[in-house]
């Protein structure tokens, strides 16, 4: 079937009456989209997952006429498993600052609907995180990607891997410090 055989508005107008044959459409042409939770720790099934959730919460946007895109429904069927997996990953306590985007799929500029507040919540991170050192940052992707503490220590030129280890909590314990100290934070804090 020819991938172009449909266009956005019509995938729409297909999610909207509940057409299975759009439906099915978007499965075999869009899935792809959530190649990134497979790039960030997740499997099969998260990405299927991530995918329905994703549909509902676009499903929703289009019966509440709320939908209003500024780029292609597949680049926002990306943002919106982006910012699913990055909610999954959250509760699971994988940080973000490691996440690798599938550069295909984020290179269209778009933007977020302001009700997806993991967006702010990762924007908040990012904040803070970028103000950290840089050996500060260096450690805490070095570690969120799994490089042992041993290795970073070698990387990093410290002395040990017991200096390694209390950096890595001292970076972690000032990160956490700036973000709960941000008057932005208490919205997500009960």
């Amino acid at each position: 079937m020819n991938k172009a055989l449909y266009n956005d508005e019509a995938i729409i107008e297909g999610i909207r009456s509940k057409d299975h044959e759009k439906i099915r459409f978007l499965y075999r042409n869009y899935f792809e989209s959530i190649r990134l939770i497979f790039k960030n720790s997740g499997n099969a099934e998260d990405a299927e997952d991530v995918f329905q959730d994703a549909l509902v919460v676009i499903y929703k946007k289009i019966t509440n006429n709320e939908l209003k895109l500024s780029c292609s429904l597949k680049t926002f069927m990306y943002a919106v498993c982006r910012n699913l997996w990055l909610q999954k990953l959250q509760k699971k306590e994988y940080k973000s600052e490691s996440f690798v985007d599938v550069e295909d799929e984020s290179r269209e500029p778009f933007e977020l609907d302001e009700n997806f507040a993991e967006h702010e919540k990762y924007n908040l991170y990012q904040k803070h995180f970028m103000k950290l050192s840089g050996d500060c940052q260096k450690v805490l992707r070095l570690f969120l990607k799994k490089v042992s503490l041993k290795e970073i220590a070698k990387i990093m030129g410290f002395s040990s891997v017991d200096y390694t280890k209390t950096r890595k909590y001292l970076c972690k314990k000032n990160l956490k410090e700036r973000i709960l100290n941000d008057p932005s934070c208490s919205k997500y804090v009960s």
